[in-house]
């Protein structure tokens, strides 16, 4: 699966599994070397390796959130239709998320008491603002990405039937499925901010604003709560940053997992038909769904609607979503390749590619 790996993927797989090592490496100890020796205590709680523990849980938990694996996956999706081998889209946008939880953690260890009431009040002018800004942002976003692939979507569908036709050989294959069509004209300037893998950073940061999930909040509030006891700042910084380490772990594995699928369906032209007529459209439904739902749940927000359809869908919890995705994604992956496989498509598919010119002159 990883055989369409270069030396420039492997090297770029290094460091970012060197650096979430090293913030684990550092996190672990900090919390078993520093921080528990001291007996501190929050609350009627110690401040020590359960703790510590449970941070980490949640970092984990938050990787699992819908708008994580959508994103991750879609964005690798794009990349990937743009030539690139991006392995490393799931590390940098988790970064650039645990930024602003990291940020939020350094303020509250420097003393800024005041975001203590507002981090742990769901009513507060923060909550009213980042639950406006984060999920319109994220939501915009995935809608845009589920646009694009959904044009690559509609030519991959075009270019089967044409298939089935005998109409159409390998090089007008790669020449359509090249022509993303009107919807990515339309909506592709919207992603274009992401060319690289590290692109992704920021729009990391941007989906960190909306502190609308429950792993998230309860983080802050942990940390919140350290700050009014007046612990040590390095002792509440040990919390984000076992936060981070959970949370990088698994979203760089997403973004690898996810450039090696698709780099299986796009070793081959036929693959590219075969495997993205599935996964594509899973990676599109899921963008757009997970996209509408949060716009949806702003707008009934903001316009106060507690009744009717726009009411029920703006209160569908998002929180273990991210679950079913994954688990869609791979059963669906691992489906593919068993059928690809075992019923030796590829042989049958590219037996007809050989004949299609021919069958194409017959035609014409």
């Amino acid at each position: 699966m990883t055989a369409h790996f270069g030396r420039p993927q492997w090297i770029a797989i290094g460091l970012m599994t060197a650096a979430v090592l090293a913030l684990h490496v550092v996190g672990f100890a900090l919390l078993v070397g520093v921080v528990a020796p001291q007996h501190y205590v929050l609350g009627s709680q110690a401040f020590g390796i359960g703790l510590g523990l449970t941070a980490y849980t949640l970092g984990m938990r938050h990787a699992f959130d819908a708008d994580h694996i959508a994103a991750i996956d879609n964005t690798t999706r794009k990349l990937m239709e743009d030539g690139q081998k991006p392995v490393t889209v799931g590390f940098w946008f988790s970064l650039g998320h645990s930024t602003v939880v990291f940020a939020m953690c350094t303020l509250l260890a420097l003393g800024i008491r005041s975001l203590v009431g507002q981090v742990e009040s769901d009513d507060s002018t923060l909550h009213t603002v980042t639950g406006v800004w984060g999920p319109t942002v994220s939501g915009l976003f995935l809608i845009a990405l589920g646009l694009v692939n959904l044009a690559t979507l509609l030519g991959i569908v075009k270019v089967f039937r044409r298939m089935r036709r005998g109409t159409v050989d390998e090089a007008e294959l790669e020449e359509t499925l090249a022509n993303k069509g009107a919807l990515y004209r339309m909506f592709g300037g919207l992603t274009r901010i992401v060319r690289r893998p590290w692109h992704i950073y920021p729009v990391g940061v941007l989906f960190g604003f909306g502190f609308d999930t429950a792993t998230e909040v309860s983080l802050l509030i942990l940390a919140g709560g350290a700050a009014a006891v007046q612990l040590p700042w390095y002792a509440i910084l040990t919390l984000p940053l076992l936060f981070t380490a959970g949370m990088s772990l698994l979203d760089s594995f997403d973004g690898a997992f996810m450039n090696a699928a698709y780099g299986w369906a796009f070793a081959r032209p036929v693959r590219k038909i075969y495997y993205n007529m599935t996964v594509t459209a899973l990676s599109v439904t899921v963008a757009l769904v997970i996209g509408g739902i949060e716009l949806i749940s702003v707008l009934a927000a903001r316009l106060d609607i507690t009744t009717g359809p726009l009411a029920a869908i703006g209160n569908i919890g998002l929180d273990y979503v991210g679950y079913a995705i994954v688990a869609l994604f791979i059963l669906t992956w691992a489906l593919a390749v068993g059928v690809w496989r075992w019923g030796r498509v590829e042989q049958r598919w590219e037996s007809a590619l050989a004949t299609a010119p021919e069958t194409g002159r017959a035609h014409r």
